[in-house]
This record gives structure tokens, sequence and C-alpha cells, in this order.
């Protein structure tokens, strides 16, 4: 859990959720939330936080060290979500992104992720929050 909390300041250092909050999800007392952890040589390397109520799913938080990025953790973390949130019935999986985060951005629309919001002045700083969407319904007659 420390090192959750850890690559949450690092990933989103001007947004970081407290480590109190990450123990909360990470102990399973918030009953909607999951945490996927992506480990390398037993040490953390990434980390996703989902939450699923019905049929719609939120990818909350997703993050990678530094050394990990574009290597696969996210994507690997990425499907692990994917999969949690389907068999959990949700249809659908949400995200906001940062308007300003360009490589996040593109991350999302290389997953298929399209633009379905703004949500002006979300973070603490005034920036704005791109809302994401992407169906997770798959054809079930194949």
């Amino acid at each position: 859990m420390g090192a959750i909390a850890e690559l949450e300041l690092v990933a989103f250092p001007r947004d970081p959720w407290s480590a109190g909050l990450i123990e909360e999800g990470v102990a399973g007392r918030v009953p909607t939330t999951s945490y996927f952890v992506a480990e390398h040589d037993l040490v953390v390397v990434g980390s996703a936080a989902v939450s699923v109520v019905q049929d719609v799913a939120e990818l909350q938080r997703i993050a990678t060290v530094e050394a990990a990025r574009r290597t696969g953790v996210a994507t690997a973390l990425l499907a692990a979500v994917d999969a949690h949130a389907a068999a959990g019935g949700a249809e659908r999986l949400l995200l906001e992104v940062r308007e300003d985060n360009d490589a996040a951005r593109g991350f999302y629309a290389g997953a298929g992720f399209a633009e379905i919001a703004v949500r002006r002045g979300y973070y603490r700083d005034g920036t704005d929050a791109v809302v994401l969407e992407r169906s997770l319904v798959v054809n079930r007659d194949a």
C-alpha cells in the first residue's frame, strides 16, 4: 500500500490521493473500488483503481513508474480493469483525464476511448477534465 501511495505522489503531483484514501480502497473498505498492481522483481511498477457500479465502471487511477512507461504495463493494467469491470456487469468504462496530459490522452485514444464531455475547472488548479468512454460490451453473437 505504501508503494501505491508513493506512486500516486509521483504520477499525480498536482492532484494526489491521500495515503488514507488509498489504504481504505486497498483494504477493501470501499465496496465498489478495486485496486490492481503491477510488479517487476517484487517492486510495484504500476497500479490502477476502478469502481464498478451496476453497468458502469470508472477508471479512477492508472499510473506507472517512469521506467515502466511505454513497456506495456499500463496496457496490462487496463486489460485487468476491463476484465474485472465486465465480470462485474459493467458495459462501459469511463474516466477523466487532465486536458493538458497529452501522453495519457494519447494512450487512451489508442485504447479506443472517445471524448464524451469536458468538466470545466475540475482539477484543483482549474484545469479542465476530459471525460472519456469506451464500451466493454463484446459481441456475444460471435
